[in-house]
């Protein structure tokens, strides 16, 4: 069995971060953010697994190897331009293997999901009236869709339709992200041109009498597209809420690497990664701090994540605050909440 990651946006919802690498390898609870679609993806019994990358795609195969280490094998497929959400998918066909009823699990690269990948692909191979599925896609159902573009099915789960953001949506059934194509459905997706799963790849299917169903399981599920979701993923993996083969959440939610030095305190589901320092009397509190990070002494760093090597000074004030690489805030500093400070570059206060 086969899969595909589409790993190739900017990430330009999660700036500063994403200055020097791609979102889809920040640590989210401690590892790359990858790791825990491709251990979720092996865990299913999948065993390739294709990335199509764009954005600094030089750095993925550094971090994530060749799969040895996952128990898959990982090929890296890049997009000369971006190519839209099923653009990326189409791009990556070469690399697929050629049994057209093959099935063939696609991921978006930014969505952390613990729905059970086993169950959805033995519901795609369940016959409906004497027919195979052509495309099976997780829907989780949220409490407010007006956000969300739904997705209304019949009793069989057969998909009708797919609804664009209203203010009274149709159904509380929304896309989760992860979805199983035929192999050969693949292949009908126009090459070489920009091309959206959301808004043409599946109305068209449906339109055309193609039969996509709708897996509808509301396990936990997150789409880590912006700092703030990145510190609150982080946190669920860290505390146990977020289930993932990638990380066995430490007894005390606590995420503390071997070589970081904490002489202040850490809080419930903060991470304090690879070559971080905490100074004495500082407190970190449900934060990220990415590797090489420093809090200084009397420092507060609450609901925030600090990109690698950045700087929050003594006594600083910081609370959901995004750091770039790099970055400084001085001492006694205190952004306002939601602050993003860019790579490399000082904040000063006014």
């Amino acid at each position: 069995m086969e899969a595909v990651i589409v790993a190739g946006g900017f990430g330009t919802r999660m700036l500063p971060l994403t200055e020097r690498r791609p979102k889809h390898l920040l640590e989210v609870g401690g590892v790359p953010f990858l790791e825990h679609q491709i251990t979720k993806l092996a865990a299913a019994g999948v065993e390739h697994v294709v990335l199509a990358t764009s954005y600094h795609a030089e750095l993925f195969e550094p971090v994530l190897g060749r799969g040895e280490r996952f128990g898959v094998r990982l090929t890296y497929v890049t997009e000369g331009e971006p190519l839209g959400t099923a653009g990326a998918i189409r791009n990556v066909a070469g690399a697929l293997g050629d049994d057209p009823e093959g099935a063939v699990v696609v991921l978006n690269g930014d969505v952390l999901s613990g729905h059970d990948l086993a169950a959805q692909l033995a519901d795609f191979e369940r016959p409906r009236d004497g027919r195979v599925v052509d495309v099976s896609l997780h829907l989780v159902e949220v409490p407010d869709a007006r956000a969300f573009g739904c997705v209304p099915t019949d009793p069989e789960g057969r998909v009708l339709a797919f609804v664009e953001k209203s203010d009274e949506p149709v159904t509380n059934q929304v896309n989760a992200g992860c979805y199983v194509f035929r192999r050969r459905v693949v292949d009908r997706i126009p090459a070489g041109r920009v091309v959206s799963v959301e808004r043409e790849t599946f109305p068209e299917l449906v339109a055309s009498g193609a039969l996509v169903v709708g897996h509808v399981e509301s396990a936990y599920w997150r789409d880590v597209g912006n700092p703030q979701a990145l510190v609150e993923a982080s946190r669920d993996v860290v505390t146990g809420v977020a289930p993932t083969p990638a990380v066995t959440p430490p007894a005390d939610g606590v995420l503390v690497a071997p070589d970081a030095e904490v002489q202040g305190a850490v809080g419930l589901g903060s991470s304090v990664l690879a070559g971080a320092f905490v100074g004495e009397g500082a407190a970190v509190r449900g934060s990220v701090l990415m590797p090489g990070a420093r809090v200084g002494a009397g420092a507060v760093v609450e609901d925030s994540v600090l990109g690698p090597g950045a700087v929050v000074g003594d006594r600083a004030v910081l609370r959901e605050v995004a750091l770039g690489d790099e970055a400084v805030v001085p001492e006694e500093g205190k952004p306002e909440g939601g602050t993003r400070v860019e790579c490399g570059v000082e904040w000063l206060p006014g």
